[in-house]
């Protein structure tokens, strides 16, 4: 077991890419305005939880109900590519109801740790080492709760206009990351 720093530094801006939380911190601020204190630790720590028993136990569910890891990806490079229009363009193109309590659902799941993102994982198991996209999962936890914890300060230094900005930015990259992605997977299921 041997850990390879490109390989986590790889997966760790795919992940980060994906997870986008400097990107979800307009919402993250929209939340705490509704429902108060946002539960930081509790949801970094269920969001960490569920990518590492994803990346195990992910594909054993899918073919447990029938779906190879080629069909997952390509679902999730289609959830990918609207993630990544919503934030280029600025619509929202999925509507949720007001949560009462903020941590795990909607913060860890599926802000944090949704279908993008465990869909990023299974593909990156045919990439990368195990033990980098663990580390790549652990390092982007860490930066979630960084950026929950800082949501305040985030929104002040950057103002609304700067977190825009870095929005476009990750929806461009993610959106590179879904074509890449439904381009790799497609050509396996036919």
């Amino acid at each position: 077991m041997e850990f390879n720093l490109k390989e986590i530094f790889t997966a760790g801006m795919i992940l980060f890419a994906v997870i986008d939380i400097v990107g979800s911190v307009p919402i993250i601020v929209d939340l705490r305005k509704k429902v108060g204190h946002v539960q930081s630790e509790k949801a970094t720590i269920v969001a960490c939880a569920l990518m590492i028993a994803f990346l195990f136990i992910g594909e054993s569910i899918l073919n447990l109900i029938g779906i190879d890891v080629n069909s997952f990806a390509v679902a999730g490079a289609f959830i990918l590519f609207f993630l990544a229009i919503e934030m280029i363009l600025g619509i929202q193109l999925y509507k949720d109801d007001a949560p009462e309590t903020a941590a795990i659902v909607p913060i860890a799941f599926p802000l944090i740790a949704g279908a993008g993102t465990m869909t990023t994982l299974l593909s990156m198991k045919s990439e990368f080492e195990t033990q980098n996209i663990i580390a790549a999962v652990v390092i982007n936890s860490i930066i979630v709760y960084a950026v929950l914890k800082s949501t305040k300060l985030i929104e002040r230094v950057l103002g609304n206009q700067g977190i825009a900005v870095i929005r476009k930015i990750f929806g461009v990259i993610l959106l590179a990351i879904a074509v890449k992605l439904f381009t790799a997977n497609i050509q396996n299921l036919f």
